[in-house]
């Protein structure tokens, strides 16, 4: 049986669609567990740990230049609005950062405070959409065995990862953060805080 020449290239874009798009699909947040492991607790007045010369905070603002689009604009209009403007990824609006942290536990949730001026709020276990202006993002928060892990990701792909967990006898918190797109490893960051 003979097919017409137009029916073969279009079988075969067909078949070659999951292999294309396959490869840029966005990544998948793992769920994170919601119960909290025995003898963890982040509770208490932390502050942030600075080597002397070091601008450690700065560097996060200085890294990565937030920008929030207008609401009813696409990213590529609004690059080409600001030219010269770092183009990091959107997912860098949802990262917090400041050198006093008052952390509060409950068995559901963190409520962690930055500068006493930024609250933010972790339940355990949660899988949802988070928003700053017009820009969102999916959000899981959880345990992964002692370490408390916040991944959020955005329509573009950037996935911004921060894990907390204790050292010295409940006497350091440990604070990793990256932001990454695919396999590219754009930002990393470790910050020691010293209970008070």
């Amino acid at each position: 049986m003979k097919f017409p020449a137009a029916f073969k290239k279009s079988h075969l874009l067909v078949c070659l669609l999951p292999v294309l798009f396959g490869c840029s699909t966005a990544p998948e947040l793992a769920a994170k567990s919601g119960v909290v492991p025995d003898d963890v607790d982040f509770s208490g007045e932390w502050q942030l740990r600075l080597e002397p010369g070091s601008k450690q905070t700065r560097s996060v603002d200085d890294e990565l230049r937030i920008r929030i689009p207008k609401s009813n604009s696409r990213l590529q209009n609004n690059r080409e609005e600001r030219p010269g403007r770092s183009s990091g990824p959107l997912v860098q609006v949802f990262l917090e950062t400041g050198e006093l942290l008052k952390i509060s536990q409950t068995a559901h949730g963190l409520f962690i405070s930055f500068d006493r001026s930024i609250v933010e709020e972790y339940t355990f276990g949660e899988k949802r959409t988070v928003s700053v202006g017009p820009i969102e993002a999916l959000r899981v928060s959880g345990w992964e065995k002692e370490v408390f892990v916040v991944e959020t990701l955005d329509k573009q792909g950037a996935v911004l990862m921060e894990s907390w967990h204790l050292e010295e006898n409940g006497d350091v918190l440990v604070r990793d953060i990256s932001m990454s797109r695919g396999k590219q490893e754009q930002f990393t960051l470790r910050q020691l805080f010293d209970r008070s």
